[in-house]
């Protein structure tokens, strides 16, 4: 999952940006998710969600006929919404309004002195043609979440130096050895943890070995295995 950011001043255009980049990454197959940062609360007040965490719950679902939505009474991090969204849809791109602060790949809709920024724009002067260029960089530059283990096996000295050089276009995500190794992902408290190669394959492996025995066939071909762990002492 590749992640871009629109950054910028209040009253610059941002969601409309988002909405641009959006509608021409799904015409060109891809699915996409979105995550918008805002400093106002979401929930209405008086409607039966609010009610709900006014009572005291800690999350609260809505669902619908064609939407379901939930609602976390909590301020999450941005690494933490990214790993929920993993988890909750396999999706192409993910487009965020605002986070400027984050170190992914960036497209500001007013001066912003950022190493991350792929480019920025007036919205208003945008048509079809340079809405194109600008996704076509966003393909071609921006990258998902790097394992921050700086182990330099991509040639760079860390992580930062490797997403920086991406966002220049002078380096692409598949020099990290790391990423290339995601048959098993491990999350603890609902953080990934980096994997080598040789603890990957291990796990695999073992993992595989000792399922073998059960019965998984009835559930079809195994693509992909969940195993979940609560170790709460």
């Amino acid at each position: 999952m590749k992640i871009v950011s629109v950054a910028g001043t209040k009253n610059t255009g941002k969601t409309t940006l988002v909405t641009l980049l959006v509608s021409e990454l799904v015409k060109r197959g891809y699915k996409v998710g979105t995550v918008k940062h805002t400093h106002v609360k979401l929930d209405v007040e008086g409607k039966d969600t609010w009610k709900h965490r006014k009572a005291g719950a800690e999350i609260v679902v809505g669902a619908g006929r064609e939407e379901t939505f939930f609602i976390v009474n909590k301020d999450m991090g941005l690494e933490k919404i990214i790993n929920s969204v993993e988890q909750l849809d396999e999706v192409d791109f993910l487009v965020l309004e605002g986070y400027k602060p984050a170190s992914y790949a960036k497209i500001s809709t007013s001066p912003l002195d950022d190493p991350f920024s792929l480019a920025q724009v007036d919205v208003r002067e945008l048509d079809d043609e340079s809405t194109g260029k600008l996704v076509d960089l966003v393909e071609e530059r921006s990258f998902g979440k790097l394992p921050n283990m700086n182990c330099g096996d991509c040639g760079y000295e860390n992580c930062h130096d490797l997403a920086l050089a991406m966002v220049k276009g002078e380096a692409k995500e598949d020099l990290c050895v790391m990423k290339q190794m995601e048959d098993v992902i491990l999350k603890v408290n609902g953080n990934r943890v980096p994997l080598n190669p040789f603890v990957n394959k291990f796990i695999e492996n073992t993992f595989l070995g000792m399922i073998s025995t059960l019965k998984i066939k009835e559930h079809g071909e195994p693509k992909k295995i969940e195993l979940q762990i609560q170790h709460d002492k």
